[in-house]
Formats: structure tokens, sequence, C-alpha cells
């Protein structure tokens, strides 16, 4: 009995419980950027960044007050470089999102999969598995087939260039954040409130450095203000919240591979509630995507 019930447990099938979570990220991230267009037709950059970030770090509050008092976060200074890289990944995304096509954003940032790969190897010494590294590569194919809707152009403006910046700052985030905290005493909830006070502290800062007095108005559409607490609870909260979750139990690269398949749910959203067609170079990018990500779930790579 002892010797079949044994058996059983190691043919059981284990949920990928990280690997869900981080895939769900990638789902709201696919709807952040249209979603972050329309904010800003309301305010600024700057004024953006703030309100967002100061939400978040007010609603998490009482949480990382709870884990100072119970002596979890001795380390909670290794917070604050993420936080300033995490500050600057947001200025380039949102300034890069409001000057570029959304296409181009999307293939640009999914550059974080393959940089990371190289962050890895660089900062943390650890060399990525030929198959996570040909699952790489193959994910980035497939943004690029699936972001291809007026066939397949190099040219870069501004705002592609602030969207590459970012990718190379994503690297560097998920690969810092693995280094900085591992063996260290800090929750996960004090690491993302802390990032996101960070980032809020340095947007009120630009705003009163750039802006002049008459735009600190806050807006008032109900729209702006939807939009923003679905940003806030969903692609900001649980989304890095997830992050700093996963990359602590896994590699970096693989958080990556996983968070960067966002445009494939961008594409089967716009499919299944906007009823817009995909041509057959781009479902085959959609295919490629889906293909890198149910063996990155399921697989050890």
């Amino acid at each position: 009995m002892t010797t079949a019930t044994s058996s059983l447990k190691k043919g059981s099938f284990k949920f990928p419980v990280t690997e869900s979570l981080l895939l769900l990220v990638a789902v709201f991230w696919g709807t952040s950027y249209g979603l972050t267009k329309s904010a800003l037709v309301y305010t600024s950059v700057l004024l953006f960044i703030s309100i967002r970030f100061s939400i978040t770090f007010l609603c998490m509050l009482p949480v990382v007050i709870r884990d100072f008092r119970r002596g979890l976060n001795k380390d909670w200074k290794i917070a604050i470089p993420t936080g300033f890289i995490l500050s600057a990944i947001f200025f380039c995304e949102v300034f890069g999102v409001s000057q570029t096509s959304a296409s181009n954003a999307a293939f640009l940032i999914s550059l974080t999969v393959i940089l990371t790969a190289f962050a890895e190897l660089i900062i943390n010494k650890k060399r990525v598995s030929n198959m996570l590294l040909g699952l790489t590569v193959c994910s980035v194919v497939g943004v690029l087939l699936l972001t291809s809707e007026q066939g397949i152009e190099f040219s870069l403006n501004t705002g592609d260039y602030f969207i590459l910046t970012a990718a190379l700052l994503r690297a560097l985030m998920v690969t810092l954040t693995k280094r900085f905290t591992e063996g260290k005493e800090i929750t996960t909830s004090t690491l993302t409130s802390l990032q996101s006070l960070v980032v809020a502290s340095c947007a009120i800062v630009g705003a009163l450095v750039y802006l002049p007095a008459s735009e600190f108005v806050l807006p008032t559409s109900t729209e702006f203000w939807i939009t923003v607490a679905y940003l806030v609870l969903f692609c900001t909260l649980f989304a890095f919240y997830v992050q700093n979750y996963a990359v602590r139990r896994t590699s970096p690269t693989r958080v990556s591979l996983l968070m960067g398949s966002e445009p494939l749910f961008g594409a089967i959203f716009a499919m299944v509630w906007l009823q817009e067609s995909l041509s057959l170079i781009q479902l085959a990018g959609g295919a490629l995507i889906l293909f890198s990500v149910v063996v990155t779930s399921t697989r050890e790579t």
C-alpha cells in the first residue's frame, strides 16, 4: 500500500502555481499599454506615475507596518536600488508608449527576455540552459511576427528608443532583484511597497522640477480614475508582487519569458472582444509564443 501510494505521488501532476501567476501578469500587462494611453489624455506622464504609485504604496502600507512589527524586514534597504530602476523603467515605458505604436512597444519590450539571459550570465554568473535560451529566441521571433501588422519594419523613433531602454532596465530589474534578495530578510509585500514608494517619490520630485504649478491638478474624469484603479490593482500591486515573489523562487530569465508573453494575450483579447482578425503570419507568431509559454510552464528548463 505504501509503495503504491508513493508511486502515485511521484506520478501526480504538480500544478505550476508560480508560472500560472506570471502568465496572469502577462494577461493584465497586455491590456496596460492601451489603458495608459487613455489615462494620459487627462494628465501628464509625471503626475500619472505619481498618482499610480502613491496609491499602490498606500494600499500596501498596513501590511508593511505589520511585517516590520513582526521583525521580518531586517534587510529592507535592499528594496531601494531596485526601486530606482523601476522608476526609470516606468518613465521610459510611459514616455515611450506616448510616442510610438502599441505594436512597436510590444515587440521592443519583449526583447527583455533575451537581455535577461545575458544579464543573468554577466551579473549573477549563471548560464541559461540551451532549452530556455531556445525558447527565449522562439518567443521573441513570435512577438515580432505577431506585431507585424503592416510588415516587418526596423526604423526606430524616439518613443521606440525609450521602450528599448525600458526593456534593458527590466532585464536588470529582475536579475538584480534575484541577486539582492537571496538570503535576505524582507517580505515580498515590503519589497513591492518600498519599490512603489521610490517610484512615486521620483515622479513627484520630477513633477515639482519640470511642471508648472498650473498642471498640479487632479483629473476629475470618472474614466481616468476607473483606469487608474484597474492599473493599480492588477498591473501594479498584483503584477509586481508576483514578479518579486517569482524571481525569488525561479530564474530571472524564466520569469521574463513568461511575463513577456503579454502580446499574445493582447492579440487574443483583440480577437475575442474586439472581433479583430489576424493574418497567417501573426497567427504563426502567436503559436510560437504559445509553444514557448507551454513548454516553460510545464517542464524544468
